[in-house]
């Protein structure tokens, strides 16, 4: 799902900050739950009553509330905590911080203050993970070019540059590497 606009105050506008304007990914089940949902002329998901744009102020009293209250949920939330409720699940799953501020639209600075605490890539956990890649040797360091005989220097720039040769590299964490890409690097 792309976040491109935002419906606020009777308007649609820009996101309030670069980082608003995102992807956020969805899980299968929403997916599924998408995929059911009857076809519409609307160009508008989720309409309110009218067909307009829905305003969440309105949907929280009118709607939200209500729903939570026939349900027997106590004490009643408001839609701006399924942020934390998000927040909360996916660190506590091991989605790094990066990774949750891009996709809740908000600063790492942001999201380590009032999640941080949260989060399993900690020191000790990143300390774990560096310790079970030394056991494995999941990374083949191949890639790190090999020690050449330095040229003599040369006082004209005449020459042409020089190609260097295609290198396997991989960039991936597994157990046995496997060639992902070749690379050409060219002097310019």
């Amino acid at each position: 799902m792309y976040v491109r606009r935002a419906y606020a105050n009777g308007r649609l506008k820009h996101t309030k900050t670069r980082l608003s304007t995102r992807a956020v990914p969805l899980q299968a089940i929403a997916f599924e739950a998408l995929d059911r949902f009857p076809r519409s002329e609307n160009p508008i998901l989720f309409p309110n009553s009218r067909g307009g744009h829905v305003d969440f102020r309105v949907f929280g009293r009118r709607h939200w509330k209500p729903v939570q209250t026939a349900a027997g949920i106590e004490p009643l939330r408001g839609l701006y905590d399924l942020r934390h409720t998000y927040a909360t699940f996916a660190l506590r799953a091991g989605i790094s911080v990066f990774a949750v501020s891009r996709f809740m639209g908000s600063s790492i600075a942001m999201i380590d203050y009032h999640y941080g605490h949260l989060a399993r890539d900690s020191r000790e956990h990143a300390v774990s993970l560096l310790d079970a890649l030394a056991i494995e040797r999941a990374v083949d360091a191949g890639w790190t070019p090999q020690r050449r005989a330095a040229r003599p220097l040369s006082t004209s720039d005449s020459s042409p540059p020089r190609e260097r040769s295609k290198r396997v590299v991989d960039v991936r964490w597994t157990s046995r590497p496997e060639p992902v890409a070749y690379l050409t690097n060219r002097r310019t």
